[in-house]
């Protein structure tokens, strides 16, 4: 079975991502579980709500899964989905993959290690309303590490920045995790209009609203059963974009 496009579907991106017709996706553009969260495998056991929400948190979010690798285990894996990604991909297409500080040496090399070609580091600055921490520097940021299938197929003219600042609560949330549109919006500006995004650890759907919202294609995947009605009604209530694709890519 081949997977459609602008289609969300529910499973494991191991078992869905080997089909994808080979040599179709422009971008891959994704928000992967990091585990990092505790120092001790016994903390990463726990479950994400109490890794990541503070008992102050006035919304519930469903949990997801996968976030409790230890560290060769995260590397193994990430290798694996990332090399899925790559032979999805196009020559010259581009992936860009979340992760926090403690993966970031990790993720850099899996990305390498599944053949891509790592060009660099861009950060999400969360601002200053980041959870302060007293006597130590703030935790402030997040990063896209971000490469390409062989050489570098430029699709864009744009000069893009390597640095976006923005709140991590600008916006209603659907996720414990999830990034903000506009962040996404802007990190897409990389990818050609009209172009093909996967994003295999969709959560709620937010790289789907923000591809439907530039003009672009995506795949989805998911592995929260739960997760599902609440992308489709995301994805339900974003307007088609005011241009067409063929417009955007004259």
């Amino acid at each position: 079975m081949t997977l459609e496009v602008d289609r969300i579907y529910c499973g494991d991106c191991l078992d869905l991502l080997p089909n994808i017709e080979p040599g179709t996706v422009d971008m891959v553009l994704t928000d992967p579980p990091y585990s990092s969260g505790g120092m001790f495998r016994g903390d990463r056991m726990q479950k994400v709500r109490t890794k990541y929400q503070t008992n102050d948190t006035k919304k519930e979010y469903l949990d997801f899964e996968g976030d409790n690798r230890d560290q060769r285990a995260f590397y193994a894996w990430a290798m694996h989905w990332m090399r899925l990604c790559r032979q999805a991909s196009k020559d010259g297409a581009i992936i860009g993959t979340f992760c926090d500080w403690r993966q970031l040496p990790t993720v850099t090399d899996a990305l390498q290690g599944a053949g891509w070609t790592w060009l660099g580091i861009a950060v999400w600055d969360k601002t200053e309303a980041a959870r302060p921490q007293t006597g130590r520097y703030r935790n402030q940021c997040e990063y896209l590490v971000w490469g390409t299938k062989g050489q570098h197929r430029e699709q864009t003219a744009k000069c893009l920045p390597g640095v976006f600042r923005m709140s991590a609560n600008c916006e209603e949330k659907y996720h414990m995790t999830g990034k903000p549109i506009a962040l996404l919006e802007q990190l897409l500006e990389i990818c050609v209009p009209g172009g093909l995004v996967l994003d295999p650890f969709i959560g709620s759907g937010s790289t789907a609203v923000a591809c439907k919202r530039t003009g672009r294609h995506y795949i989805g995947m998911e592995i929260v059963p739960g997760n599902i009605p609440i992308i489709e009604q995301r994805i339900a209530n974003v307007p088609a974009p005011l241009f067409s694709f063929e417009e955007a890519i004259s």
